[in-house]
């Protein structure tokens, strides 16, 4: 039986727990080689966010508006979905080491040339090369996941390393924010930028993309060809178009929150202090952690709760959305607003959920290329929202509950697409499981 079989078996399987030939071994080597890669996405996301809680300063120092200002995030998105296929091309041929190693040079080269910018085009450059940096890292660590654990540890590996990467998002919420008004922009941000070079140091020193004796099937062709060939054989699986769904529609409520207009919002709309306003932020955060690794348990023992949890959390951020905007009176009672940032925290976990439906529907070397996929659709979503939030403040002079209704028409457009493509991914996914159960019945002992 080749290589290439046993590893269709292990990824048609992969809830089982037996571990089939051809996968990789886990253990604790495993998990230190991972977690370098994972304290790199820690870092990316920290310098990610950090705009989230800097937006007001920024706008002084820079002296710009609400939509100039959300051109800052817009653009680090911008970049940052378009480079997703390219990164995903980029991780399959190259592996993961080289391809994180440029991420951290990018991003860390970002954040110091923000933290140094003397005029609004140049701190705009600088967060542009701080999302093509930032873009290289999570499929890098998605990747080395794969490369380093049983399949049938893959939603769970993949919502640890989402959490770690909140933790990232709650280092921005509470100690960037702190030191901002401690010690100011430059240094600030000059001195977070340090933390680049100590994990491009581990990066360098202990990162391996494969374990010794595990060999995967490398893509050896090169070319536009290939290129073609990768992306087309990846967008023809129903599960990576699913996931793409998924993940547009599940991911951006949060991300517009958390990367900049939740503490905007929370201050000017709803008169809470900034510190007050951070707190709810930390709540988001630390309510994404807890259950992303709910979410990850419930997957990787129940495959059948992927959809539902999905819609689930979509629907739940609606009606959050919904009843705060619409409550009567100037501001929303505090406790509508922690149950609102209570359930944004689930939108993260939710979004990884589109990784579980592209990754068993892809082999080992067009992993990375389906997971670029994947991970464009929330940040294309986000970049959108981000958009329409900031043109729509400045049209209606500071109406958050016009702005923030655009959140809506994005959600019903992911929920229709979700619904189109659940029942024909289900259907693949049973034949390949059917087909990989036969053929074991077929295997030699």
């Amino acid at each position: 039986m080749s290589d290439r079989r046993h590893r269709d078996r292990s990824r048609n399987g992969y809830g089982s727990a037996v571990t089939l030939p051809g996968d990789p071994p886990g253990g604790r080597r495993a998990a230190l080689v991972w977690g370098v890669g994972v304290a790199v996405y820690f870092v990316a996301v920290i310098f990610r966010t950090s705009l989230g809680v800097a937006g007001l300063d920024a706008a002084d120092r820079f002296d710009v508006n609400a939509s100039a200002l959300s051109t800052f995030s817009i653009l680090q998105l911008l970049v940052y979905a378009g480079m997703q296929i390219p990164v995903g091309l980029m991780v399959d041929r190259l592996g993961t080491k080289k391809v994180l190693a440029l991420g951290v040079v990018l991003f860390t080269l970002g954040q110091l040339g923000f933290a140094l910018s003397p005029s609004y085009g140049t701190a705009l450059a600088s967060r542009a090369l701080l999302g093509c940096g930032d873009a290289m890292t999570f499929i890098s660590v998605l990747r080395l996941g794969t490369r380093w654990f049983p399949a049938r540890r893959g939603p769970l590996i993949g919502q640890v390393a989402a959490l770690f990467g909140m933790a990232g998002n709650l280092v921005s919420t509470v100690f960037i924010a702190r030191a901002l008004h401690g010690l100011g922009w430059t240094t600030t941000f000059v001195g977070s930028s340090l933390a680049g070079v100590l994990v491009l140091v581990l990066l360098l020193l202990f990162l391996k993309d494969h374990p010794e004796g595990y060999q995967p099937q490398p893509a050896t062709h090169a070319g536009a060809a290939f290129v073609r060939r990768q992306i087309a054989e990846s967008w023809r699986e129903p599960g990576t178009r699913l996931g793409m769904w998924v993940h547009f529609t599940t991911q951006f409520p949060a991300m517009v929150f958390l990367l900049l207009w939740g503490l905007p919002y929370l201050v000017e709309a709803q008169g809470l202090s900034r510190s007050t306003a951070g707190t709810l932020l930390t709540l988001v955060v630390l309510s994404n952690m807890v259950i992303g690794l709910a979410y990850g348990q419930i997957i990787a023992r129940h495959h059948t709760a992927r959809a539902p949890l999905a819609l689930g959390t979509v629907a739940a951020t609606a009606l959050l959305w919904a009843t705060t905007l619409a409550y009567p009176g100037d501001h929303a009672p505090m406790w509508l607003l922690v149950t609102l940032c209570l359930v944004l925290g689930a939108c993260g976990p939710a979004s990884m959920i589109g990784f579980d439906f592209a990754r068993p529907a892809n082999p080992p070397e067009r992993q990375g290329t389906a997971s670029g996929i994947v991970n464009m659709g929330g940040f294309v979503a986000s970049m959108t929202t981000l958009l329409a939030v900031g043109v729509l403040l400045d049209a209606t002079g500071g109406n958050y509950r016009i702005a923030f209704s655009s959140v809506f028409v994005l959600e019903a457009l992911g929920i229709v697409q979700i619904l189109r493509l659940k029942a024909r991914t289900h259907r693949r996914e049973r034949e390949r499981l059917v087909a990989s159960r036969v053929e074991a019945v077929h295997v030699p002992v």
